[in-house]
């Protein structure tokens, strides 16, 4: 896991570098990898957005997490894989001066690039802070909202990192997040590949086993809110896929989708984490 995490690390570290332009043509930002894909793909469209800063869209999305957080003036809100703030500046715009917003991220390239917008947008209660997302350096039942957009999947440990989301939320906070799931089984060697881990494929779980380990940490009302089907080149399937598994695969038997699921932490919720 730990040759998993520099990897990723590595990877994002030269992304941030590079403008959203530059990481469009490619899976996973840099350039030197499965260049033959266009990542907007995976991406939304912020334009429309209160809050959207060009500057710290990377393109890296692969939903629109605060669409459905149902974030309120004056919450508290922890966006996990921050990367440059487009998520964080976006939910600040909603939590308003008497709100807070976090960014947890474990590059330090993109911790840099992301204080540097906080610092040309003026921000006072936008801050950005290195960290591990299974591992979140934040207290017990602080957080009224958690979000995060398409970086799940690239964390090894799933279900240490939802029982994280757990223990930062307060009784009744919820979390919104965008990430990419699977249907069907994926062919060995493209879910696997290192490279792929840093091009939000080859982290990525079973639909239903990736909702059964948020159940499993303990939230509740888990629902998916929106859901789309990504479509990849033949040129890049192929390298991984038998021409049956091709078939497969376009006739929707196996298949890659980025969802965005929601989910609550229950009043009185037993964990022994004094939250309120």
């Amino acid at each position: 896991m730990e040759d998993i995490k520099q990897i990723i690390k590595e990877k994002y570290g030269e992304i941030a570098k590079q403008t959203k332009e530059q990481n469009a043509p490619s899976c996973c930002g840099a350039t030197s990898c499965c260049s033959v894909v266009d990542y907007s793909v995976f991406s939304e469209n912020y334009d429309d957005l209160e809050g959207y800063a060009p500057d710290a869209d990377l393109g890296l999305g692969c939903g629109l997490p605060t669409e459905y957080a149902g974030i309120q003036p004056g919450n508290s809100v922890l966006d996990l894989g921050s990367g440059a703030g487009n998520d964080c500046f976006v939910a600040r715009a909603l939590v308003g001066e008497s709100g807070y917003v976090a960014g947890i991220d474990f590059t330090d390239a993109m911790i840099e690039k992301s204080r540097e917008n906080a610092r040309k947008l003026g921000f006072t209660n936008v801050d950005f802070i290195q960290g591990d997302i299974d591992n979140i350096p934040v207290r017990f039942g602080v957080v009224d909202v958690v979000i995060s957009n398409c970086v799940l999947n690239l964390v090894p440990d799933k279900p240490k990192a939802f029982n994280e989301i757990f223990r930062v939320l307060k009784q009744g906070g919820h979390f919104c997040i965008s990430d990419i799931v699977l249907q069907g089984e994926l062919p060995k060697g493209l879910r696997e590949d290192a490279i792929m881990y840093a091009g939000c494929v080859a982290g990525a779980l079973p639909r239903d086993e990736y909702l059964g380990i948020i159940e499993e940490a303990g939230f509740v009302n888990v629902d998916v809110k929106k859901e789309k089907n990504i479509t990849l080149p033949d040129e890049l399937l192929s390298q991984y896929m038998s021409a049956d598994e091709l078939v497969k695969f376009k006739n929707g038997e196996i298949g890659i989708f980025s969802i965005t699921v929601t989910g609550d932490k229950p009043e009185g919720c037993g964990c022994g984490c004094s939250c309120s």
